[in-house]
C-alpha cells in the first residue's frame, strides 16, 4: 500500500511540473484582435521556435478581406530581464489575402512582438506589428498589428 501511495504522489509531482511549461511545446489556438481579427494557432517546434497561424478578417472598409498567415518564429527570452517569462518573437511568413473587388494579395511577412507565458496555467498573452510586402498582383506595403491569446492542449 506504501508503494502504491508512493508512487501516486510521484506521478502527481511529475504531472505538475512538466505542466508548468506547458505553453511552449505543443500547439495552441486563441484569438486576434487587431488589424486583422480572427484566429489565432501556435506550434511550437522546441523552446525557441515556432510556426505561427492565423485565420482573420479585415473590417476595414477599403479592405474588407479574408487573411491567412503561417510565419516561423523565434523566441528570444533574454531582451527583457524578469521573474517572468516574456520573451520577445521575430520571424518571417506569407500572407494571402482574399478579399472582394479584386482585392486579392500575396505577401512576404515579417513579424516582431511580445508575449507573455504563464508559468501555472496553458496559456499566453502577446502583442505583435507584422510589416507585409505584398507582392502579387502589384506591390505595397501593408501593416497587420493585433493582440490576442491562445491555450494550449496538453
Amino acid at each position: 500500500m506504501r508503494k502504491i501511495f508512493l508512487l501516486t504522489i510521484i506521478l502527481i509531482n511529475f504531472s505538475t511540473l512538466t505542466s508548468v511549461k506547458a505553453q511552449d511545446k505543443g500547439f495552441g489556438l486563441g484569438v486576434i484582435i487587431g488589424e486583422p481579427t480572427g484566429l489565432s494557432a501556435k506550434y511550437w517546434l522546441d523552446e525557441n521556435k515556432a510556426l505561427n497561424f492565423g485565420l482573420a478578417y479585415s473590417f476595414v472598409q477599403s479592405v474588407n478581406a479574408l487573411s491567412v498567415h503561417c510565419d516561423y518564429i523565434y523566441h528570444n527570452y533574454d531582451v527583457i530581464k524578469s521573474d517572468l517569462r516574456i520573451p520577445v518573437y521575430y520571424g518571417f511568413g506569407a500572407r494571402f489575402r482574399v478579399g472582394n473587388d479584386s482585392k486579392n494579395a500575396l505577401g512576404a511577412r515579417g513579424v516582431l512582438g511580445i508575449l507573455y507565458l504563464d508559468e501555472q496555467y496553458p496559456f499566453d498573452v502577446f502583442a505583435e506589428i507584422a510589416p507585409v510586402f505584398n507582392l502579387f498582383p502589384k506591390t505595397s506595403l501593408q501593416v497587420d498589428l493585433a493582440i490576442g491569446a491562445r491555450y494550449y492542449f496538453r
